[in-house]
């Protein structure tokens, strides 16, 4: 069985999960973690003393010199273009975070540059990998719900993410970006691909630019499907320091036969200490243990979703073709997700209904 020699491109606070999952991937002989860039340097050097890799801080020096067969990009929403496009033109398959891009023309180049090259494109839309979605799917597939009618969705992280964690790329982001986009493509996903047709939407600034970002707190978008169903979508970062979760979170469907909710957020473990006050745990997303040669091993569709890319690289080494892998989050599955932000930020801009069809 092939093993795919992976690199990572981005190291800050999600790039840490990708380098965990491809290192625990060596243990049993599925993957190995070859090389990592990252422009900040005393960042990268901590990174390398923790994992083993070659460090690099220019990312065309690494996809030159190593031997890839895989790329992970995990970096700012607006930059991973020019990545995408540059492993793909070298044959590298790919897996980028979410959005895939901030523009339709930017998710169409990298398409386009994978497809020339016949490598792969696939999108970390985690939230397909939750046991809870997956039976969400599972129900609305064997027909409970019958057809769907409208939905509803909120994703909100406390205020340290814009605020604390990258405030300058915050400005450049949003919470649609950053947090919405997870939901446009669950809802897809849950709705065997449907399609936006319309947006409209609505956008606040005032928390964050009291702090001096320039930001937007909070944006609401109703979007309409091909199937006939609407959802409402609401996005916001800045939720209380105290808020017992870094992220509240859940999503509701209801059809001519029934609905389904899944609160994503509390899974039903809480604790309670003096230092950090009330917290919830979602063990769903990551649960850390120690395996029997006392390594640290991480679990839970956070993981899961950064493996199948690997695990699909390996197929495509053995010989096998991109129709072999069966479903993923494809670029085209990115292309719409970010249809549908694109929309969202139309809207706000305009203050109108905005056709997706037209995008």
């Amino acid at each position: 069985m092939a093993q795919a020699r992976i690199g990572v491109i981005g190291l800050g606070e999600f790039g840490i999960q990708h380098l965990r999952c491809f290192r625990q991937m060596g243990y049993w002989g599925e993957a190995q973690l070859v090389a990592a860039c990252e422009i900040n340097e005393e960042l990268l050097e901590r990174r390398m003393q923790e994992f083993d890799f070659t460090g690099y801080t220019d990312y065309e020096e690494m996809l030159d010199r190593e031997d890839l067969d895989g790329v992970t990009v995990v970096t700012p929403d607006y930059l991973h273009r020019m990545f995408v496009v540059a492993a793909a033109e070298r044959g590298i398959h790919v897996l980028s975070e979410k959005p895939l891009d901030v523009t339709m023309e930017g998710c169409r180049e990298m398409i386009e540059a994978a497809e020339r090259n016949n490598v792969l494109l696939q999108v970390d839309f985690h939230k397909r990998f939750d046991e809870y979605h997956i039976a969400m799917k599972q129900k609305i597939d064997a027909g409970d719900l019958g057809e769907i009618e409208y939905g509803y969705a909120h994703m909100e992280d406390r205020i340290e993410v814009p605020r604390d964690w990258w405030p300058a790329a915050a400005e450049k982001s949003s919470p649609a970006w950053f947090l919405g986009i997870h939901f446009y493509d669950l809802a897809r996903f849950l709705m065997n691909g449907a399609r936006g047709t319309r947006v409209w939407a609505t956008g606040v600034k005032k928390k964050l630019k009291s702090l001096g970002v320039d930001a937007w707190d909070s944006i609401s978008a109703k979007v309409e499907f091909d199937n006939g169903a609407t959802v409402m979508f609401d996005t916001s970062w800045i939720m209380p320091d105290p808020f017992e979760a870094i992220v509240n979170q859940g999503i509701r469907l209801v059809g001519t036969e029934g609905m389904l909710e899944c609160d994503s957020q509390d899974r039903g473990t809480i604790t309670c200490t003096y230092e950090e006050g009330m917290m919830t745990h979602n063990k769903s997303f990551l649960r850390e243990r120690i395996d029997k040669q006392g390594r640290q091993i991480f679990e839970g569709y956070g993981m899961d979703s950064i493996a199948d890319f690997a695990r699909n690289v390996n197929v495509l080494i053995d010989g096998g073709t991109l129709e072999d892998l069966g479903d993923y989050a494809s670029g085209y599955d990115g292309l719409e997700a970010t249809r549908i932000g694109v929309g969202v930020h139309k809207s706000i801009e305009t203050g109108e209904v905005v056709d997706l069809t037209e995008l």
